[in-house]
């Protein structure tokens, strides 16, 4: 019984010793490193990157050739909208119109303010180049809403391809710390200025 036990624990030290493959340690360092840059930006050092790694300095140069290397593989991952289009995916499409427009719109929301806060941070007044197609990611993102409204398509007075563009359009600018002047809309707000305006019903007597 004790011989047992004995292999056992080494079978799950050799289990939890597997090494990473070259991909997962580069995310793994992508992980690590995106906080320390919205608290530190670009002076964030390598030291700090390992240490919150958990690995050795030199490591992080054996996944990356520099370190202005790793941070545009920090700002690729973040622009990145597969996580964003999976969160998406789990919004119930049988709740009702309102329901999912601001479940939606509370995603892209987070989204918007994670991108800009990273931004600032990094001191970036713009995507960096180094962004791949972010045309056509914005577009993915945008048909993960076409895809939640479209059984309610022929309740619009607008195509639904033009309802996804001010539900983006609107939430960019009511997100944005300067353009909404550090005064953000809500996404219940969003969501209700487009699907009834800010018009009072009128009185019918």
């Amino acid at each position: 019984m004790l011989t047992h036990l004995c292999f056992q624990v080494v079978d799950t030290k050799r289990e939890r010793a597997r090494p990473m493959s070259p991909d997962e340690r580069r995310e793994a360092i992508i992980a690590a490193t995106r906080p320390l840059l919205y608290e530190h930006g670009r002076a964030t050092t390598t030291k700090l990157i390992a240490e919150a790694a958990g690995i050795a300095e030199g490591t992080v140069f054996r996944a990356f050739a520099t370190k202005e290397e790793l941070f545009d593989a920090v700002m690729e991952a973040e622009f990145d909208p597969i996580v964003f289009l999976q969160e998406v995916a789990r919004i119930d499409p049988d709740t009702e119109l309102r329901e999912r427009l601001v479940a939606f719109t509370t995603l892209l929301q987070h989204r918007f303010v994670s991108i800009f806060s990273l931004m600032a941070a990094m001191g970036m007044r713009k995507p960096p180049s180094t962004i791949s197609d972010p045309e056509a990611r914005k577009r993915l993102a945008s048909g993960g809403l076409a895809l939640l409204l479209a059984p309610d398509a022929h309740r619009f007075t607008l195509p639904v391809e033009r309802v996804v563009d001010l539900v983006r359009l609107l939430t960019f600018s009511g997100s944005h710390p300067h353009i909404s002047d550090q005064r953000p809309l809500s996404p219940e707000e969003i969501v209700d200025v487009i699907l009834h305006g800010i018009l009072k019903d009128e009185d019918p007597t």
